[in-house]
């Protein structure tokens, strides 16, 4: 254990990327980052901020990588949402290749619609069952107001 605090614990990753890489985990369960309420998953990344410089000096790292995996088709293997802080260095052969070489630059058409698409679903009230603070018993004012 390398902090903790009542909402959040840090541990050393028992199969790390490098020495020094930690798991920012929350006290309590929920598998996915749909799943975790906004303000702890901003607080586990507060705690992250706050570890990754300190990792970064001990471990002697060059960079770092802060990353959350989240479903299976995102490499997710243990299934409580946490995140990871990786003290990385040139040449370690660990890679998260952005942009990925597989990838095309679309048609600024299709990222403009792609664009549009996600504004309107953050908008649409209809869509407000699928927040995380929905499926954790929070009502959300605007949608039991139009229920009254």
């Amino acid at each position: 254990m390398c902090f903790e605090d009542a909402e959040v614990v840090a541990f050393m990753d028992i199969q790390p990327v490098n020495a020094g890489h930690v798991l920012v985990v929350p006290r309590e369960h929920y598998e996915s980052i749909e799943d975790i309420p906004p303000s702890l998953a901003s607080h586990l990344f507060q705690v992250s901020m706050q570890l990754a410089p300190v990792v970064k000096q001990v471990a002697g790292a060059e960079g770092l990588n802060l990353v959350v995996n989240s479903g299976v088709a995102a490499g997710q293997d243990v299934f409580h949402y946490h995140v990871h802080v990786i003290p990385r260095r040139q040449g370690d052969g660990f890679d998260i290749p952005l942009p990925f070489p597989g990838s095309e630059m679309p048609d600024r058409t299709v990222l403009d619609m792609n664009a549009a698409r996600i504004i309107a679903a953050m908008r649409d009230p209809l869509k407000a069952w699928k927040r995380p603070e929905r499926r954790q018993g929070v009502t959300d004012r605007r949608a039991s107001s139009s229920q009254s």
